[in-house]
């Protein structure tokens, strides 16, 4: 025991030591640079030394270069100025908002308690009452107004959606818990996919979702059967704890009627679909809402969605009204207002579509104006803890979403590049790269990056899905020099380890000519 003590005693020291010399080392080196050498025997004595030897030149460049140093030094203590106060005013400003976010969110706890104690109350009272009391008479004279009103009204289930919600509103209550960032709001789906609905995702497949989110209101899935494609949106409903609508395309729609219904005028009722039950419903949630047009491709898109492709190409978010019935009526539900369902913010049309001879091509018209996403591949199983789904305000993500394309924004370097790319394109293939393209890259890459990928990655899939998808409609066998000459482009813009999915792509073009 004792040659133990002595040993690790000794031990002590001799590391204590080398821990005094670290520092030591690094106090006498700030000395050296701060202090000592600018002694009598340091850099003064070498400029007296010098001095006496000097030209009218060496004054000058003397001159100059004392100049040009005091305006570095100046420089880089203005620029660390301006990060110091850029950083503290964004802190102060995240802590208002995450304070603000505490706040609302237990307002709205304080509203569902409410709500339910005001719940319990009427349903004490009632079975209190005797048969013919004044509360149940008006109870039911309550009901019974209801059922008139639906019985007399042309949309029986857009009105069942308004009682419901009337008796019975939906709010969102977050806690500490739920309040995630991007990057987390990504593996916390991963994890609770996996261990509640044993669906498996890899991460990038994820964060090209939530991107999409942000980018466009319309996500198309594609790839092979029985990759996920459906389950995807449905995993997604399920984790935001807001059931996906999932509507079945049907080979037979021509126009919007089969998608919204339409008025029988013989009946004057509304053939209500349950595509528009669900939009109608959206208006009334304060989170994320999905509705997933499944095979999407099975008609042609163009012509049973195309008001809604138009519609929602608008700026300003307020006029994304779809006519639904040329003239109102008393009796009609409370948020179809002058015959318009307004399409929410908080909704999402999600299609999804195969490749095969069944199928319609997807046109560049529905292209341009959503993200494509490729499922090509199977997830491999992932061991994940037990994960609980998330309560999250649609107005929580799309501040995340707005944040991270405010604090990720592409470089002078990738920008610039990109745009050596874009001439590139248009000279050899007479492709552009559009304004709306180009905004949609501005929306997708900085959200990609907050999810945990860098801006290449984000600009190599952009480019693979907005741009190089229009390769297939050219005449490829007479371009495979200018296929070769745009893998050796990307080589040397952004290296050789870089813009792998799109060099892959390219690849395959090749082998299509």
């Amino acid at each position: 025991m004792t040659g133990f003590t002595q040993f690790y005693l000794r031990f002590l020291e001799q590391l204590w030591g080398n821990i005094c010399y670290f520092f030591a080392t690094i106090g006498d080196l700030f000395a050296r640079i701060f202090y000592k050498d600018w002694a009598v025997d340091g850099y003064y004595q070498l400029f007296v030394e010098n001095i006496a030897n000097w030209s009218v030149l060496d004054y000058i460049a003397f001159i100059f270069v004392l100049i040009i140093n005091i305006g570095f030094i100046a420089l880089v203590v203005f620029l660390l100025y301006l990060l110091i106060k850029r950083y503290v005013r964004f802190t102060k400003k995240e802590i208002e908002k995450d304070t603000l976010v505490e706040e609302v969110s237990l307002l709205n706890q304080k509203v569902v308690d409410l709500i339910d104690e005001k719940n319990k109350i009427l349903a004490m009272r009632i079975s209190q009452l005797g048969v013919g009391a004044p509360g149940l008479a008006e109870y039911e004279s309550a009901t019974s107004r209801k059922k008139e009103e639906l019985a007399d009204s042309r949309f029986s289930k857009l009105l069942q959606v308004d009682q419901m919600m009337e008796e019975n509103p939906i709010v969102t209550a977050m806690t500490s818990t739920d309040m995630l960032d991007l990057k987390e709001l990504v593996d916390r789906f991963i994890n609770f996919s996996a261990s509640q609905l044993k669906l498996f995702y890899k991460k990038e497949i994820i964060a090209r979702f939530f991107a999409g989110l942000a980018t466009s209101k319309v996500l198309i899935l594609e790839g092979i059967s029985g990759t996920g494609k459906t389950s995807l949106p449905y995993a997604m409903g399920k984790f935001f704890q807001n059931p996906t609508s999932i509507i079945s395309v049907q080979p037979s729609w021509r126009d919007r009627a089969e998608l919204l219904g339409y008025l029988n005028e013989f009946t004057k009722r509304f053939n209500e679909t349950d595509f528009l039950k669900s939009v109608y419903a959206a208006s009334y949630s304060d989170t994320v809402n999905l509705i997933v047009l499944d095979e999407m491709n099975l008609a042609r898109i163009e012509y049973y969605f195309a008001e809604f492709l138009s519609v929602m190409e608008m700026p300003d978010p307020s006029e994304w009204k779809i006519d639904i019935v040329p003239v109102s009526e008393e009796s009609d539900p409370k948020n179809l207002i002058n015959g318009k369902i307004l399409i929410p913010q908080n909704l999402w049309f999600i299609g999804t579509a195969n490749k095969d001879d069944s199928t319609f091509t997807i046109t560049d018209k529905v292209y341009d104006r959503a993200v494509a996403i490729a499922l090509n591949q199977r997830a491999d199983f992932i061991d994940a803890p037990f994960t609980e789904p998330v309560s999250m305000t649609f107005e929580y993500l799309e501040d995340l979403f707005k944040r991270a394309q405010s604090g990720y924004n592409l470089s002078e370097t990738a920008s610039k590049a990109f745009e050596q790319l874009d001439q590139f394109i248009q000279e050899k293939f007479k492709i552009a790269f559009g304004n709306r393209i180009m905004k949609q890259i501005k929306l997708f890459v900085p959200v990609y990056m907050a999810c945990g990928f860098s801006e290449l990655d984000g600009l190599d899939y952009m480019l693979t899905f907005k741009i190089l998808r229009k390769f297939e409609m050219l005449n490829l066998t007479f371009l495979k020099t200018e296929l070769n000459e745009l893998i050796a482009m990307l080589d040397r813009l952004f290296g050789k380890e870089q813009f792998q999915v799109s060099k892959d792509f390219i690849e395959d073009l090749k082998k299509m000519g």
